[in-house]
């Protein structure tokens, strides 16, 4: 009963993408009578969309601020997030573009304000969203990863087209995807570690170079600690860094998706989803001024065709992220 309470008002729908058909869920916010924030939230490695709604708790959040959440399903399960390595990548799928064109299909629902689109992932899907502000930096405003960081071919290729705000939060004894970079699981591709991640995007943005660096109280005593480090950069886009002392390869403040086991520990001295939104909340982009007249205007590109569930609830989540 608990997991169908968190599930309730997640429709369901579908959309043809790049010659695929791909799926999705949203939960809509609560009123459409203004243009509001939209959240892409990207399932890890094996999981699905709903799976990721479970975990997480992000829709309770959504419900209380008002904004919406469209949770997509990777292509057997992952994401081509440039690794080359996942199911999705070795398939050719066009991930990015699948992302334009689900904004453009939840804004045929309801009015999705363009300067709070914003990205957030776990694992795999970290990796994708770092993926979607490199290549399209001009469709969120912020990303936010959770046991993630940036792959090693990624960095070389990352050529963001405006500043782009990023939360880092890694748990240092991340067992999966390692805090301090490496190969992911020994053979899943190379990362750089969540501290080079912040420093890179730091760098990407115009930053300070030195961040400052806190540590929140602890709210219970479960083998954890977090230090918050912030590069505050030009024009309101920030870099942040929470690293989970004692942390595994979870969603901190969520429920555990796997046994300790193999996960590692989740921490609740840090709740992700609530963290995250604030960062998001902080960091919508600004309204641009109005350009000269006969500029070029870059558009997001048509999806072909779509149906989306009409009201349908969906059912309790089985599968993890």
């Amino acid at each position: 009963m608990r997991r169908q309470a968190r599930l309730a008002g997640l429709l369901p729908g579908s959309i043809l993408s790049g010659g695929r058909g791909r799926s999705f869920h949203l939960f809509p916010a609560a009123s459409a009578a203004r243009a509001v924030p939209l959240v892409l939230a990207f399932h890890g490695g094996g999981g699905a969309g709903i799976g990721f709604a479970a975990f997480s708790r992000l829709n309770a959040v959504a419900e209380r601020e008002g904004f919406a959440v469209v949770y997509p399903d990777g292509l057997a399960g992952s994401w081509a997030d440039g690794r080359g390595i996942t199911d999705a990548d070795r398939a050719g799928a066009d991930d990015v573009r699948f992302v334009s064109d689900l904004v453009v299909e939840v804004g045929r629902s309801f009015p999705v304000d363009p300067r709070r689109v914003f990205a957030v992932g776990i694992s795999n899907g970290g990796t994708m969203a770092l993926r979607v502000a490199c290549e399209r930096a001009e469709l969120v405003s912020a990303v936010a990863v959770v046991a993630a960081s940036m792959p090693a071919v990624l960095v070389q290729s990352c050529r963001p087209a405006r500043r782009v705000s990023v939360l880092v939060i890694h748990g240092t004894e991340d067992g999966l995807m390692p805090y301090g970079g490496g190969q992911v699981m020994g053979t899943r591709g190379e990362v750089i570690g969540a501290r080079a991640t912040a420093i890179r995007w730091a760098e990407w943005n115009g930053c300070a170079t030195k961040p400052s660096v806190m540590e929140p109280p602890r709210v219970v005593e479960d083998g954890t600690r977090v230090v918050v480090e912030t590069f505050p950069g030009p024009g309101g886009v920030d870099v942040e860094l929470r690293t989970i002392e004692g942390g595994g390869h979870t969603w901190p403040g969520g429920l555990r998706y796997a046994p300790v086991g193999r996960i590692g520990r989740t921490s609740h001295n840090l709740d992700a989803s609530e963290a995250i939104w604030a960062f998001f909340a902080a960091h919508g982009r600004p309204p641009e001024r109005p350009r000269p007249r006969g500029e070029g205007d870059r558009r997001w590109v048509k999806p072909e065709t779509s149906t989306t569930g009409g009201g349908r609830r969906s059912r309790p989540a089985t599968g993890t992220g």
